[in-house]
Order: structure tokens, then C-alpha cells, then sequence
């Protein structure tokens, strides 16, 4: 791992969760971050499969503020787009060993998808600096705990299903941070124009987060 990756994989722990951004419009993506950030998130992960996806990652690169990275990134030819766009880490949501090859020679911090002991054997093999356990949801916290305690070096960082509500028990299982996407970055309220439900959610599960983590 070289060391601003591991820098930037420091900075993912500090913030805690990682907004999964995945809009089906670039538009509604630039909303869903305005309104996150003024709910008190630094970093968020815009997905490939959000129209547009490149070009917003440029624009909030550009604009400073946030660490950003690139999520549902597959290819090598997809990790030289986002990190030339501005991506400072970049998330696969299964073992791509091309993706991880792209990502130490550009210096940047690769998570990769995993949700079994062979496949997080995989990803480690293949060069992931993190991996990032999904669908969480399928498997709960205690599944994070099991995977900690056979590979007690691997940062984790679960991503789906995650909430105000759940969100301790998997801070208990040890995990490096946290993703959330579909229940954080409600689509329908973006789509309604209802700022306070996405900053009600968001603070709740930012302040559900810091309270597990000096428990």
C-alpha cells in the first residue's frame, strides 16, 4: 500500500461513512452531495452506474472540500478515467484484479468487493487496500466479526442495508468504516426536493455512528 492510500484509507475511518452516491441523474447526485455535506459529511463515493458519474466527479474534485471518490469501478481503463477526473479512491464491488494493478500504479486507494473468506483471500492477493464487504445486508455484523477475527490485519468496510439503527453493531464488529447508499441517499425524497428528510437521515446516522465509536 503506498502511503496516500493509506493516508486516504485513514481519512475514510475519520469520516466514518462513506456516502454511496448512486443516482440514476448526474443532477440528482450533485443534490443528494449538497445536502449531505451540509449534514456534516467530508467524502463521498459516486458510482459509475450514475449518468454523468465521471464529469461530477471532476466537478466536486474541483471544487475541493470532500475527499471523492469512484464506486462500481471494473476495468483498468475505468480506474485511469475517475483518478484522472479527480478520484482519490476507488471501490469495486467485486475482486478485479486489473482494477487493483490500476490503483497502485496510480497511487490510489482500492476497496474491493467481497463477501466470503475465499473472496476476501482474493481481494488481499490481488492487492486490495481495504475490502469492502457487500451486500452487507445478506450477512449482518456478526459475519464482519467472524471475517475480523481470521483476517484481523484487513480494513472492512461494509456497505448496504446500513442504518442509524444498525450501524453500532457493526462499528462493535470492527469494522474500518462504513458505506451507505440506498437508505442514506433516498432517491425519492432527492427526487421530491425533501432537503430535510436526506438531512434528518443523515445526521442520524453520523451521530448514531460517533456515539458507537466512543461507547
Amino acid at each position: 500500500m503506498t502511503s496516500t492510500a493509506a493516508a486516504t484509507l485513514d481519512q475514510l475511518a475519520a469520516y466514518g461513512v462513506v456516502p454511496v452516491i448512486r443516482n440514476s441523474s448526474a443532477d440528482l447526485a450533485r443534490t443528494a452531495v449538497s445536502w449531505l455535506r451540509e449534514a456534516g459529511y467530508g467524502t463521498f463515493e459516486i458510482t459509475m452506474t450514475t449518468p454523468g458519474a465521471v464529469g461530477l466527479i471532476a466537478e466536486l474534485s474541483a471544487q475541493g472540500g470532500a475527499l471523492i471518490g469512484a464506486g462500481t469501478v471494473l476495468t483498468a481503463a475505468g480506474v485511469d478515467e475517475v483518478v484522472a477526473a479527480g478520484a482519490r479512491y476507488v471501490v469495486s464491488p467485486c475482486v478485479v484484479p486489473e482494477v487493483a494493478a490500476a490503483c497502485r500504479r496510480h497511487g490510489v486507494a482500492c476497496l474491493m468487493g467481497a463477501l466470503t473468506p475465499t473472496e476476501v483471500h482474493a481481494a488481499i492477493l490481488a492487492g486490495a487496500d481495504a475490502v469492502k464487504v457487500f451486500p452487507a445486508s445478506t450477512v449482518g455484523p456478526a459475519h464482519i466479526k467472524a471475517l475480523k477475527s481470521v483476517f484481523p490485519g484487513v480494513r472492512f468496510v461494509p456497505t448496504g442495508g446500513i442504518d442509524a439503527g444498525n450501524v453500532a453493531a457493526y462499528v462493535a464488529a470492527g469494522v474500518a468504516c462504513v458505506g451507505a447508499g440506498g437508505k442514506l441517499v433516498d432517491e425519492a425524497l432527492v427526487k421530491r426536493g425533501d432537503r430535510d428528510g436526506i438531512l434528518n437521515a443523515g445526521r442520524q446516522l453520523l451521530d448514531a455512528y460517533t456515539a458507537a465509536k466512543v461507547a
